[in-house]
């Protein structure tokens, strides 16, 4: 995978699974992109300000404020920034005697949950005489562009049209694809210009000492009618309501880890895998995995089983278990059908072939994981996940050695090739699938599953190694006599605890871990791996302090934990929330042992 370097301005960003805006200028709070999924496109179609026109950086919506008829611009006396829950982003600056507040949310949670946001801003006049304001919105002409994973031409130029008291933002494709509609809380005046920018705004007398407060609605829709019809509803519901709503689901998805610091490194990235990892698509309504909606990320919206599987679903399950089962459900129904074989689009079709033995055992792996943290094993009853068990069965025993009970991969859990087939990762995650294949199959079809446990005998002998009278594990073998011991960034074997293959305090296994933790600090990932050794200590100490890319996760950090390239990840922000959290909890039970 490519190497995208960070966005060269460091972007708020929120959203819910409808709608990701992953671009919130920090300077003056304008909007410059917002996204949506779009099974028909296969793509995040993203509506975007900076390609229409020719106008390179400007943004498509922004806060409009005149002052006693002089136009102002929020942030030129700086701005101040701060996010609710760890969510919501707010800020605050002043203009003039003004003392201007904002906040930036998609609504989110029973009955709230809409493919939209909401914008509020709050003006206190605290000089000595009354101002004129006039406060509000202002769409500026943009593009519909679809990315999967890097942008392709616009689709069409975004013209803003008045409907009523609302602006609509369509591209005027047959059929829809998408459309925004923007409105106000309440009675607006709502222009648009010759240029094509539109305004909805309203003015008012404010006193010394006065304060007033306005919101505006955001709506998408698959069409501009659907855009218009979320924008009412949203407007009946209230901007209050809608606030309290998503404050309290917001509330109901947080980890607490004994500490503060890691208590906000948890529920950052967990938030942001939650709703940047996966997505509701526009036009279906169906939630989908994807490796991230922000758009700095080269993986962009295809996903890899292991990403979703390992990664971002057990970071959904810590917050909603009921959301991880549907997703498991959805993983099994679009992509089980070929487990691990390759890459795909978020709706299934075939992106990239590249056989994964990781990823096949993931299906089993995570099926595992759910039970046991949720004790619903009426899961396995369901025909979409039985026939995927049946699949990885089937995909596992093709893989197998001729001779001895091991299995290949063409690539590892990172998309890189591994120095040779036979990986020990992949080995370790095979052969708990395979435990959980002997337990759920049918009674004859069991028979026919290799033992696990000849598996891990096999791996003993055939990748443990001695030297100097210490053994320690290879990582990759062909067995021909060919072996490495490079470990693979995301593949790890640091990993082999958590696959129930070796115990952490194995002398085996540490010395092997100690070894990993040698390298110079680059994947974010691997330092996730490492949580699960010796180093733990150690490296949750590093992960407090790592600045990572705004808070979240980046595939590749440099040694203070500094994002250098791929920001964004969102399916790495859920196992840097899982890991951690599950680090801390292994952490107060060896000290309760001791």
């Amino acid at each position: 995978m490519d190497r995208l370097p960070l966005p060269s301005v460091p972007w708020q960003l929120t959203g819910n699974h409808w709608l990701a805006i992953p671009c919130l200028h920090p300077g003056d709070a304008a909007i410059h992109r917002l996204g949506v999924l779009h099974r028909g496109a296969r793509a995040a179609l993203e509506f975007t300000g900076a390609a229409a026109q020719g106008r390179e950086g400007a943004p498509l919506l922004r806060p409009h404020l005149v002052v006693d008829g002089t136009p102002a611009r929020l942030g030129e006396a700086g701005i101040a920034w701060e996010r609710a829950l760890g969510w919501l982003p707010t800020f605050t600056c002043t203009v003039g005697p003004l003392l201007v507040r904002g906040m930036l949310f998609c609504p989110f949670g029973r009955d709230a949950d809409m493919a939209g946001a909401v914008y509020t801003i709050s003006i206190e006049n605290r000089g000595s005489a009354a101002r004129t304001v006039t406060l509000g919105i202002e769409a500026l002409p943009g593009a519909l562009v679809p990315r999967v994973r890097s942008p392709r031409s616009p689709v069409g130029a975004l013209s803003a049209a008045v409907d009523g008291d609302l602006v609509v933002l369509d591209p005027a494709i047959v059929p829809g694809l998408a459309a925004l509609a923007l409105g106000a809380d309440g009675a607006a005046d709502v222009t648009l210009g010759a240029d094509g920018t539109a305004r909805v705004a309203r003015t008012f007398l404010l006193r010394p000492g006065e304060r007033e407060e306005l919101a505006f609605y955001v709506a998408a829709g698959p069409e501009r009618d659907g855009a218009v019809a979320t924008s009412v509803a949203m407007r009946r519901r209230g901007w209050r309501w809608l606030l309290a709503a998503t404050r309290d689901a917001i509330e109901s998805l947080q980890q607490a880890t004994g500490s503060e610091s890691l208590d906000r490194l948890v529920n950052r990235n967990l938030l942001f895998a939650y709703f940047y990892g996966v997505g509701r698509a526009l036009d279906d309504a169906h939630f989908y995995l994807v490796r991230s909606r922000a758009p700095w990320h080269p993986a962009g919206v295809t996903v890899r089983d292991w990403d979703a599987l390992m990664m971002t679903l057990p970071a959904v399950q810590l917050a909603d278990s009921g959301l991880a089962r549907e997703l498991l459900l959805r993983m099994c129904e679009l992509h089980g059908y070929a487990p691990g074989r390759g890459v795909h689009y978020f709706d299934g079709t075939m992106f990239e072939p590249a056989y994964s033995l990781d990823g096949v055992a993931a299906y089993a792996v995570a099926l595992e994981r759910y039970i046991r943290q949720t004790n619903d094993d009426h899961l396995i009853d369901d025909p979409v996940v039985g026939d995927t068990l049946y699949a990885v069965h089937d995909e596992l025993a093709d893989r197998r050695h001729g001779e001895l009970p091991l299995y290949a991969t063409e690539v590892a859990p990172s998309g890189d090739v591994p120095p040779h087939p036979y990986t020990l990762h992949g080995n370790a995650m095979a052969a708990f699938a395979l435990e959980v294949l002997r337990r759920t199959l049918d009674e004859e079809t069991s028979r026919d599953v290799q033992d696990p446990e000849a598996v891990r005998a096999a791996m003993d002998r055939s990748f443990t190694r001695t030297e100097n009278g210490k053994k320690r594990f290879c990582t990759a073998l062909d067995l021909s006599g060919g072996e490495a011991t490079d470990d693979d960034a995301v593949g790890s074997a640091a990993w082999l605890p958590l696959y129930e293959v070796v115990r952490g305090d194995d002398s085996t296994y540490k010395r092997t871990a100690r070894a990993l933790g040698t390298t110079p600090v680059e994947s974010l990932a691997a330092m996730c791996a490492r949580l699960m050794g010796p180093e733990r200590a150690a490296v949750l100490e590093w992960l407090r302090r790592a600045p990572l890319d705004g808070g979240v996760a980046a595939q590749w950090v440099d040694a203070d934990g500094r994002a250098t390239a791929n920001g964004g990840d969102a399916a790495l922000a859920g196992l840097v929330a899982a890991t951690v959290l599950l680090a801390v909890q292994q952490g107060e039970g060896s000290a309760t042992a001791g």
